[in-house]
Parts: C-alpha cells; structure tokens; sequence
C-alpha cells in the first residue's frame, strides 16, 4: 500500500501555501486560485462569475483555463463590492482563511472603496423596516376569513 505524501506547500505539508516562485512553475488556473483563496465557497461559483465576466485580469475579461503568476493584479466582484487584489502567492488547495488571505494583498484603493460603500449602505434605510406586519399568522387568517364571510 502506497501512502500519498501532501502536496508541496499544502497545509498538511506543513508549509505556507505558495512561496513565490515556488510550486507552481506554469501558473495556476485563475477559477482554482478564487477558490483556494476563498472568494468563492465552491469553483462552481468562480467559473459562474469568471464566465459573467466579474473576474478581471488586468481590467480585461478572462477565461477558466487563464493562469496566475503571482504579481498578476485582479478585480473581483462579489457580494455587491469589488475588491482589486495583487497576487502574492499560488494554491489550488483551499486551506484555512488565515493561509488563503496570505495568497493575495487587497490594494489600499479597494479597501478604502469598500469600506465608503459600506458606510454608504449603512446610512441607506432597509426596505423591510417599513413593513410594520409580515404575513398573517394561520390564527391572522382565520380572524379575517371569520369577518370576511361573517353573515
């Protein structure tokens, strides 16, 4: 019986992730790296927004089959903010957050955008706050159907 050994620079090898310029000599699929940095909880998910074309490589749209080299600076849009990262590291496996957040640096830029944005939709006043009652109970109903048909 063989025992597999972990993966160069995978958690269970002990090591950080991916130091630069080691591992991954070609590149890494960009939809594999969204993923193993924890932008998105499944690849599905990383190829659906790579494929609508909310995943831009250097402001232009890419495909799956794109890899990364680390230094490659990426715009990602998800969850209503965009954040502008620089590639600092390569993985295709998903590890813990604290490891995935060492793959990438967020620009001071995209922080401050999305920190304004949040801010802004923090003053914006929620629609449901308006609704006073959701929906009628079972006992709501049975009150309005008793006066609704009451002869």
């Amino acid at each position: 019986m063989s025992r597999r050994t972990p993966a160069a620079g995978s958690p269970a090898s002990g090591g950080a992730l991916d130091a630069p310029g080691t591992g991954y000599p070609g590149g890494v699929r960009i939809d594999k790296w969204l993923w193993a940095a924890r932008f998105f909880k499944t690849r599905g998910l990383a190829q659906e927004a790579i494929e609508a074309g909310h995943v831009l490589l250097g402001g232009d749209k890419v495909k799956m089959s794109r890899t990364l080299r680390v230094g490659d600076q990426l715009s990602i849009r998800a969850g209503g903010y965009v954040r502008v990262v620089r590639i600092e590291g390569l993985s295709e496996q998903r590890g813990p957050a604290p490891v995935a957040q060492k793959l990438y640096e967020e620009t001071a830029e995209s922080i401050r955008d999305r920190v304004e944005e949040q801010a802004r939709r923090a003053m914006q006043a929620e629609p449901a706050d308006a609704i006073e009652r959701g929906r009628p109970t079972k006992r709501d109903r049975r009150l309005i159907q008793r006066l609704r048909y009451a002869d």
